[in-house]
């Protein structure tokens, strides 16, 4: 009876550890979905993007916007922000439309992303 009972503890101790570890395993298999995926080939998708399901090898974004500004770009088809074009003040500040100057920005070089601005030698603003 006493070998039965160490059996009957040595599996339940077993399977409390395969439990533990499986669970573990879990969580780190599922992180948290990023709102924006920038491709290896420097590509923005945000969820609304076909390719965002597919992408697997990424840098994580917050945002559309972020991604843009590391120098990303939007995928082919996708909206462009003609209306809103990106702003290079005299001083060299690239502004988009998020930007708190760019109502302000009278006196400007436009650009149509972002990534155009700074490629000019345009700079981020603080």
């Amino acid at each position: 009876m006493n070998h039965q009972i160490s059996r009957l503890f040595a599996a339940l101790l077993l399977g409390t550890c395969m439990a533990t570890t499986y669970a573990a395993d879990k969580k780190e298999a599922a992180p948290t979905e990023a709102a924006v995926k920038k491709s290896d080939a420097g590509i923005c998708h945000d969820k609304s993007s076909p390719s965002y399901g597919n992408t697997k090898k990424f840098t994580a974004f917050a945002s559309m916007d972020e991604c843009m500004k590391s120098g990303g770009k939007a995928p082919a088809g996708a909206p462009s922000a003609a209306a809103d074009p990106v702003k290079k003040s005299e001083s060299g500040l690239c502004h988009d439309k998020s930007s708190p100057h760019y109502e302000r920005t009278k006196k400007f070089t436009e650009f149509k992303t972002m990534d155009e601005c700074m490629k000019s030698g345009g700079k981020l603003p603080k």
